[in-house]
């Protein structure tokens, strides 16, 4: 299922946070938005899975406007996993990863043995089986992470939208959650603040800068110094993976002189 963005902004209290957004993700494609804090990463993810409703412009899912979709049908498609959505109720984790099936079970009935293997699989694809029967506010913020990560997971989604799925994983966990990305078939979109990572799980990155996409395109195109200058105030050097080839970043710790026309912290 692919996802476009079109012309898309969003205004809060007179204040454009993403302006005349544009951006096609296609069917299978995993796509990461990159950009300084305050770029509009996380608004254009939540019009996605419809936290908000874009001022002006359109979400379109295979070329049909998604807000013409009834809210259990959008989540039969797209699943999100937020900044913000660490659970505040003490179910086990079982539980909460078979949330995950609630747009597609009606009515108070059990899940049946399908829904059931759904959820285990879940659970197995992110390394929380073994927690299962656990409280989820026992569990650190990794496992956690990894919790919600499996719900979203459990619905069965043709899109999956993540807000920094790393924040609090361990190594291990980075890389096995980006590596299932790369393989899983889904429509994938994905804000990162890590370039490296997003430069080894992307297909395409897509730049944004004051609401806006700057630079669309393979993370060898777009990951250059004068642009990672420009939109971050760093410029790093740029080596290859010795056996990937993809981009990395090496970056120096110390006083540098500002970046005209960068952002600085």
């Amino acid at each position: 299922m692919d996802v476009t963005l079109d012309d898309v902004t969003v205004e809060v209290a007179g204040t454009a946070l993403v302006r005349r957004l544009n951006l096609a993700v296609g069917a299978g494609e995993v796509v990461g938005l990159v950009g300084p804090n305050g770029s509009g990463k996380s608004t254009a993810l939540r019009c996605i899975y419809r936290a908000l409703r874009p001022t002006t412009g359109t979400v379109l899912l295979d070329g049909s406007d998604i807000s013409g979709l009834s809210l259990r049908d959008s989540a039969r498609s797209v699943a999100a996993v937020t900044q913000d959505g660490s659970p505040e109720l003490d179910f086990t984790v079982a539980e909460i990863v078979e949330l995950g099936r609630y747009p597609h079970h009606r009515g108070g009935a059990a899940l049946g043995e399908r829904e059931r293997d759904v959820c285990v699989e879940a659970m197995r694809r992110v390394d929380v089986t073994h927690l299962a029967h656990r409280g989820v506010l026992s569990l650190s913020g990794g496992e956690r992470q990894r919790v919600l990560i499996a719900r979203a997971l459990a619905q069965e989604p043709a899109v999956l939208v993540l807000d920094e799925p790393t924040n609090h994983l361990d190594v291990r966990h980075q890389v096995e959650l980006l590596s299932f990305l790369r393989t899983c078939g889904l429509t994938v979109v994905v804000a990162l603040h890590d370039l490296n990572l997003a430069a080894a799980a992307c297909d395409r990155l897509a730049v944004l800068r004051e609401g806006a996409v700057v630079d669309d395109g393979p993370p060898s195109d777009v990951l250059t110094p004068d642009l990672v200058g420009r939109t971050f105030g760093v410029r790093p050097d740029i080596v290859r993976h010795p056996v990937t080839g993809v981009p990395q970043l090496v970056y120096h710790l110390g006083p540098d002189d500002p970046i005209p026309g960068g952002t600085h912290p």
